[in-house]
């Protein structure tokens, strides 16, 4: 009768892990996930710097033919 203390033991280990993991569950619902973020509005970003490479060229450009 030795194996009564020890398979009892054995369940409440599993149920512990069981109770741990739908906690952890519970807690992940409503996260987003790996990749789900938002993302970048890489085109707008690209023409905002393309915009101000040009204008920097232009103000450069201008700059030059001031000091006559």
């Amino acid at each position: 009768m030795t194996d009564k203390p020890e398979t009892d033991e054995i369940a409440n280990e599993i149920t512990e892990a069981a109770r741990i993991a739908r906690e952890t569950a519970e807690r992940a619902e409503g996260t987003p996930k790996p990749g789900e973020g938002k993302k970048w509005p890489l085109a707008k970003i690209g023409l905002g710097i393309g915009s101000a490479a040009l204008a920097a060229a232009v103000i450069y450009a201008a700059r030059s033919r001031n000091k006559r």
